[in-house]
């Protein structure tokens, strides 16, 4: 079943009264907000033109890492953001709300 369908799908059950369990609802939360990141770091990195072995240089980290990263699994610490953020000469912006989530990288202005 491909992504759209099981979306479909979903979205129809809860229309139709079936209550998601909590754990499932944190589950997806978790994931929906590292893949938003994923599209911040992936977005980010293309603007600059670089590729993900130049960003994880910039940043200290392996090409592995990065790959990770915009691939959403894995979830990066506080200080590795940091690093990612200024590997790639912006400040990192997160909102986050019960069901919303915005993650941005601003870019400095050229020195």
């Amino acid at each position: 079943m491909s992504h759209t369908r099981w979306k479909l799908a979903r979205e129809r059950k809860l229309l139709e009264g079936h209550v998601e369990a909590p754990e499932a609802a944190a589950e997806r939360a978790e994931i929906r907000l590292a893949m938003t990141f994923a599209k911040a770091v992936y977005d980010r990195r293309t603007e600059l033109g670089l590729t993900q072995a130049e960003v994880a240089e910039r940043a200290g980290l392996t090409q592995a890492k990065i790959s990770r990263i915009e691939g959403a699994d894995a979830v990066p610490t506080l200080p590795l953001l940091r690093r990612i953020a200024m590997a790639m000469n912006a400040s990192l912006n997160i909102a986050l709300d019960a069901d919303h989530e915005e993650v941005r990288f601003i870019g400095h202005p050229a020195a």
